[in-house]
């Protein structure tokens, strides 16, 4: 069976989240900012998101062995689909972080090589793939 290829974690690849903050809030955050303790309110976020991901750590590497997830940023590619599907094989890719699936690949052969997708952060597909992964993404 093909290995797929988990990619090294990198910064640069990042999701844009939306958030809403009270005033009282984000007038504190704009004095930290301005008293130089962060560069600016993304800095601070990111900073306080990072913070609590780090008090809940353990917990988060229990979890993710529990349910056998796969940490990071994984790249399908057509070849390595089409090698599991002239093998017989499935793929079952469960994710915390980044999955893509490269452009190439066809829907057809997503459907007959892809059993299960779950990924917890962001998925990078054509979305002709998608739509037709759709009853495999949990």
């Amino acid at each position: 069976m093909p290995k797929i290829h988990r990619l090294p974690d990198r910064a640069a690849e990042t999701e844009k989240v939306t958030i809403n903050l009270g005033p009282i809030d984000l007038g504190r955050i704009d004095l930290l900012v301005r008293e130089g303790f962060y560069s600016n309110r993304t800095d601070f976020i990111r900073t306080a998101i990072r913070s609590q991901l780090g008090t809940h750590a353990a917990e988060l590497d229990r979890t993710i062995a529990r349910h056998r997830y796969e940490l990071g940023l994984f790249d399908v590619t057509r070849a390595e689909l089409e090698a599991l599907r002239d093998a017989g094989e499935t793929l079952h890719l469960n994710v915390v972080g980044l999955a893509r699936i490269a452009a190439d690949v066809t829907p057809d052969l997503a459907r007959e090589t892809i059993a299960e997708l779950t990924v917890l952060g962001a998925l990078q597909a054509p979305k002709a793939v998608k739509d037709a992964l759709a009853d495999r993404m949990t």
